[in-house]
């Protein structure tokens, strides 16, 4: 007979498993219950086939059972307990599903040497919430709830728990900030806290990723997006990924240019999230879960702040300094700054100024070229402005130049960008007198089309889209005319749409 002591507890291969072990020294070729495959979390829709499945072993072989935190499980309509001996599957099954199943589940695997159990959540959707998703298609995720413990009501000096969260995903650089947020001033205690936690959630991620870097919070674009991006490399591509807010499931599309408010974008092993159309309500803590494992942690903040004036356009000459000023509604200690979408930093080339009553805020563009010249933005919260820097060559000392008819230095390219994404063409094209140069589409001049910003700055010849449309796709030709004779050049542009395959067959089919 097995003489039983007060749990020896065990660590399992698989995160999240906890093991108990009855004896201090298991008999030889004997071993304790464990999982090889623990069963994940599930949101369902009411009235479907739920069920979890476990792979368990041990020596004796391991009785499996089930149970639920708020409930029983004995009436046999409503839960079955299955075993697969060829595949080793132990299934547990809720036909018909209903709300008041959803609930947190345990599964227990027991032997005389001891016991595994771990925890697994179901969530049932109700056909009220699921009217509201009817109109979504494959790409979109399910709406569901994160599930919350019950937790005891917040003491006085007790620590939110978004304080760890928040942590875990921050960089160090951060902590100091994020410490005085929340009012802790123990660094040392903190520090010692949150290597264990990390440790602990470094073994949960374990189980579904095999590299997780590159942890970047969410912030707001030239674009008016505001977006958070991670670097992962998935043990298991078909993977659910879970994007929440303030604990609740948000949908989600692939499809960037579908009108959807939360969008990823994956390019290799970096995920990008995207949320458009920015309202004060966008504001609060952003979770990204890989199945029932958190992987990231960040909060987006959304002051009430506004501009009282935004930056206007500037013309500056080669070698001169360009200065975009702003004035905002309340105080702001630091505003995002952007050069043609790039963010900008305080550098040798740029300078980022703030007046003391952290109102009036400046970007100087130091020493201009030509290559500078764009579209410039600056943003404070959700809030957003921008304006053009034309640069202009400096006249040539040299003034007795030769005749020349038109010539193009630099041909245009070939675009292909997806809808609603800026475009920027341009062209080089020289010549004495001076070419008159002009845009055409489908052979239409489109000079003075308002939806088109086109610019000539000594030969550099330019023209920007801020939104491109389908009807923008065709042929653009450049023409340079002047009295000795003429030159132009031409591309196509194809403005992506939704159907890929077929817009690129329509895209080399115009060559």
């Amino acid at each position: 007979m097995v003489k039983k002591v007060v749990g020896i507890k065990k660590k399992s291969k698989v995160p999240g498993v906890m093991i108990t072990q009855y004896i201090e020294t298991l008999p030889e070729g004997k071993s304790h219950p464990d999982f090889t495959r623990k069963p994940i979390a599930l949101t369902i829709q009411e009235g479907k086939l739920a069920f979890f499945k476990a792979i368990v072993i041990g020596d004796p072989k391991p009785t499996v059972t089930w149970s639920r935190n708020n409930g029983d499980v004995s009436d046999t309509s409503r839960y079955q307990s299955k075993y697969d001996p060829n595949s080793n599957e132990h299934t547990f099954e809720m036909p018909n599903v209903s709300p008041d199943q959803a609930d947190t589940y345990k599964c227990f695997a027991t032997n005389e040497y001891g016991r595994a159990m771990v925890t697994v959540v179901l969530n049932v959707i109700e056909g009220k919430d699921m009217l509201a998703l009817e109109a979504f298609d494959g790409n979109f995720k399910t709406l569901k709830v994160r599930p919350k413990a019950e937790q005891p009501e917040k003491k006085e000096g007790e620590i939110d728990p978004k304080f760890w969260e928040l942590l875990l995903s921050a960089d160090k650089k951060d902590y100091e900030s994020i410490c005085s947020e929340f009012g802790v001033t123990d660094f040392r205690w903190m520090l010692k806290k949150l290597n264990e936690m990390k440790k602990e959630r470094e073994e949960e991620q374990a189980e579904f990723v095999k590299n997780l870097s590159n942890l970047k919070p969410i912030q707001v674009s030239a674009d008016g997006t505001a977006s958070f991006e991670i670097d992962m490399d998935l043990i298991d591509p078909s993977s659910r990924i879970f994007l929440y807010k303030d604990g609740e499931m948000v949908p989600y599309t692939k499809e960037l240019g579908e009108k959807m408010k939360h969008s990823l974008k994956q390019v290799g092993r970096k995920y990008i999230f995207s949320i458009r159309d920015l309202l004060p309500d966008d504001a609060g803590l952003y979770q990204l879960d890989v199945e029932d494992v958190n992987m990231f942690t960040t909060e987006f903040k959304i002051p009430t702040v506004d501009f009282l004036v935004k930056i206007q356009e500037v013309k500056a000459m080669e070698r001169e300094d360009a200065v975009f000023e702003c004035v905002l509604s309340n105080p702001f200690s630091k505003i995002l700054w952007f050069g043609k979408n790039l963010p900008l930093e305080q550098s040798d080339k740029y300078d980022i100024e703030v007046s003391e009553d952290k109102l009036i805020h400046r970007l100087v563009v130091k020493d201009c070229m030509v290559v500078d010249k764009g579209i410039y933005s600056a943003c404070a919260g959700i809030k957003s402005c921008n304006a053009w820097l034309i640069v202009e060559a400096k006249p040539s000392k040299t003034p007795n130049m030769r005749l020349r008819p038109p010539s193009i230095l630099v041909p245009l390219k070939v675009h292909a960008p997806p809808k609603g994404y800026q475009l920027y063409m341009t062209c080089a094209v020289r010549g004495f007198p001076t070419p008159s140069v002009s845009w055409y589409l489908d052979d239409i001049c489109i000079n003075s089309d308002n939806n088109y910003y086109i610019t000539n700055a000594y030969g550099v010849c330019s023209l920007y889209i801020l939104r491109v449309r389908p009807k923008d796709s065709g042929e653009y030709k450049v023409v340079a005319v002047n009295s000795l004779g003429k030159a132009e050049c031409s591309t196509k542009l194809l403005v992506r749409g939704k159907d890929l395959i077929k817009s690129w067959y329509l895209f080399s089919s115009m060559f």
